[in-house]
């Protein structure tokens, strides 16, 4: 149950909310019944469409996640961007099937990276990770210069007990995202539990990790070894 909770402390750059809190018992709110997706999937946004949207980032990114959704609700869903965010903030409310249901209905309808991509972080959540790696390889196969996708899927692969393959994926996220995220202390870990000494070098020199940002690795290390 412990090294359960541990594991939920490591960053992911999507649905960084959904994937922290180690509360004991939770309780789960009541999933609403499932509605059709109302999609076009080559449906563009409008300006003031994006105006509404900006407002839920905005609201999620304060950590507000209900509010963000019950904004993202209280107008009309027409593009596959407004349903990837329901999708986030659905999971992020720990709506977990309802936002699964939601993101395979998009990822049927629409094809395309960002479904595949929030399909994979839901299953993970869920501690499917078997089938989250499945589907996050699919968004990379999708998106494969997205450095968030690329960062999500090498941390899957690190559940998963994949590290060789995890870290080529970690090195190439943080090199897409120019060195800044989440992604830092992922390669870190990687490195650490591949013995890389000369990637861990490349980080403090190239990157400028210091002590703090090692000890934080060589403890999300410590909840992914096997």
């Amino acid at each position: 149950m412990q090294r359960n909770c541990l594991r939920r402390l490591a960053t992911l750059s999507l649905l960084g909310v959904m994937m922290s809190g180690c509360a004991t018992t939770p309780v789960e709110p009541r999933e609403p019944a499932s509605e059709p997706l109302a999609v076009r999937c080559n449906a563009n946004i409008q300006p003031e469409a994006q105006v509404h949207l900006d407002l839920v980032d905005r609201l999620a990114d304060a950590g507000k996640p209900y509010a963000a959704l019950a904004q993202l609700e209280s107008e009309s869903l027409s593009t596959p961007d407004h349903w990837v965010r329901k999708g986030r903030l659905l999971a992020s409310t720990q709506q977990l099937q309802a936002a699964e249901n939601l993101f395979r209905a998009l990822a049927e309808e629409c094809d395309t990276a960002e479904a595949f991509h929030g399909l994979g972080m839901v299953l993970l959540k869920s501690w499917r990770t078997e089938a989250g790696v499945t589907q996050l390889r699919i968004a990379r196969a999708e998106a494969p210069s997205s450095g968030n996708i690329r960062n999500d899927y090498g941390y899957a692969l690190l559940l998963n007990g994949d590290y060789e393959q995890a870290a080529y994926e970690l090195r190439t996220a943080l090199e897409l995202l120019d060195g800044e995220g989440p992604v830092r202390q992922n390669l870190a870990a990687a490195y650490l539990l591949t013995n890389n000494d000369d990637g861990l070098r490349l980080l403090t020199e190239r990157y400028g990790f210091g002590v703090d940002e090692i000890a934080h690795a060589q403890r999300l290390a410590g909840t992914l070894r096997r």
